[in-house]
């Protein structure tokens, strides 16, 4: 009886599958409960997944590359004394994590160690000769460095008889030069028998990888990115509302606040709180649209649109009308930061009910953005620049931001729209009394 199984999630209700990016423990390793597993990509993010329960990993079941049907249970956690998988099963398990080659299974059980240093060599086990019951990492070392030798020694065979050979390299070598349009045969690998490692990969020039037009490949995300933002664009009738709000407030108490508060809050902390207050009063913008039907959302979820190279992410600022603006700030940087370094959860991405982009420190005016369904607006936000703007019937510069909500009009007409936006104007030129 297991401890505990390790299921691929579902991180949003049209997900069907993931892939499986690497295995961050390795079958037989002890895992303690909240360690990181398993890197998965999905239509969202890449995520990682985390240990369920204390124990030793055990029966992985999907290698990197593979896609895992939503639901699908692709490893297993032993409790401390529980017998493990067979010999044969074991190494099944850790050969498949390999991923893009089908190795036969070895007769012997082999460390978690040796298990990794195979595959960022592709290297069936089973080649392997041990010194113990069990291959170790200097098996694995000597092993690689006898084929070094030996193809050193190897004498030229004419080309005519040649057959390609494999290149060697870490399944993140792999992807990486995937990714930038590289070709494997043509880096120089620094790891043991010349294998390309990641670093490999990066420290090659550009240019020195490409000798003709190529396709540039898309990660999964943006691949599905592309194919939700069409879906919304042509099944969702948008329209927009545009506000130049005048932000000589707005950025007075910014200001101050950076002085003063020990949390260095940015712009978007502050348009998260005013936009959650906001929702309260306006529960038709806080709302998902699903077949035929307008749900309205009892929570108020903030998503926050994150630019990464692979695509973009909607983390989710969960509860955030009930959140301090010092919490949200800590929250906000937690996010964007696993964002970028692709180390977000699963229930980081669940459950926007509206969703704010902001381009302002890009030095944009404004721009429209793109609904994410089943939400029935977006709220996006240019910079804030001095313009001429009446003050008392007299022209003055003032700091302005603009303003614009994409509203579904299946869901949001313009008379409910336009009040929404009045009142977030009221709130960015009055902030002070809501904020302290």
């Amino acid at each position: 009886m297991v401890t505990a199984q390790v299921i691929l999630p579902a991180l949003g209700m049209s997900q069907d599958t993931g892939k499986i990016i690497t295995w961050l423990k390795a079958s037989g390793e002890q895992v303690t409960k909240g360690d990181p597993l398993v890197e998965i990509e999905t239509d969202k993010a890449t995520v990682e997944i985390e240990a369920p329960a204390d124990g030793v990993l055990d029966q992985i079941v999907a290698g990197p590359g593979e896609e895992v049907p939503v639901g699908q249970v692709i490893a297993t956690i032993l409790a401390p004394g529980e017998k493990a998988a067979s010999a044969g099963e074991a190494t099944h398990a850790s050969l498949s994590s390999l991923g893009e080659h089908t190795l036969r299974p070895s007769s012997l059980p082999a460390s978690p160690l040796a298990s990794r240093i195979a595959a960022e060599h592709n290297l069936d086990l089973s080649l392997v000769q041990a010194e113990g019951k069990r291959i170790q990492k200097a098996d694995v070392m000597t092993y690689l460095r006898n084929q070094q030798v030996a193809h050193k020694q190897q004498p030229a065979t004419p080309i005519a008889q040649t057959t390609p050979r494999l290149t060697m390299a870490s399944p993140k070598a792999r992807r990486l030069a995937a990714e930038q349009g590289k070709d494997l045969a043509q880096i120089k690998g620094s790891g043991p028998g010349g294998a390309v490692l990641a670093a490999d990969v990066v420290s090659m020039p550009q240019a020195a990888a490409v000798h003709e037009k190529q396709d540039q490949p898309l990660s999964t995300i943006w691949r599905i990115m592309a194919e939700r933002t069409t879906q919304s664009w042509t099944s969702v009738p948008h329209f927009y509302l545009v506000r130049e709000v005048n932000a000589s407030r707005l950025e007075a108490w910014y200001q101050h606040r950076r002085k003063h508060a020990t949390e260095q809050t940015s712009y978007t902390d502050l348009l998260v709180k005013i936009v959650a207050l906001a929702l309260r009063t306006s529960p038709r913008l806080n709302a998902s649209w699903s077949e035929g039907t307008l749900h309205l959302e009892q929570d108020i979820h903030i998503g926050l649109a994150v630019a990464t190279e692979h695509g973009l992410v909607v983390p989710v600022i969960h509860q955030a009308d009930t959140l301090s603006l010092q919490e949200i700030t800590r929250r906000r940087r937690d996010l964007v930061a696993r964002a970028l370094a692709r180390k977000l959860r699963p229930e980081d991405l669940r459950e926007a009910t509206f969703t704010i982009s902001n381009l302002g420190m890009h030095n944009i005016d404004a721009f429209n953005a793109i609904i994410q369904p089943p939400q029935v607006a977006i709220l996006a936000v240019g910079r804030i620049a001095e313009r001429v703007v009446p003050v008392q019937k007299q022209p003055m510069v003032q700091p302005t931001m603009m303003l614009t909500l994409s509203c579904d009009h299946r869901a949001v007409d313009g008379a409910l729209g336009a009040k929404f936006l009045s009142l977030l104007a009221d709130l960015i030129e009055e902030p002070l009394g809501l904020l302290q």
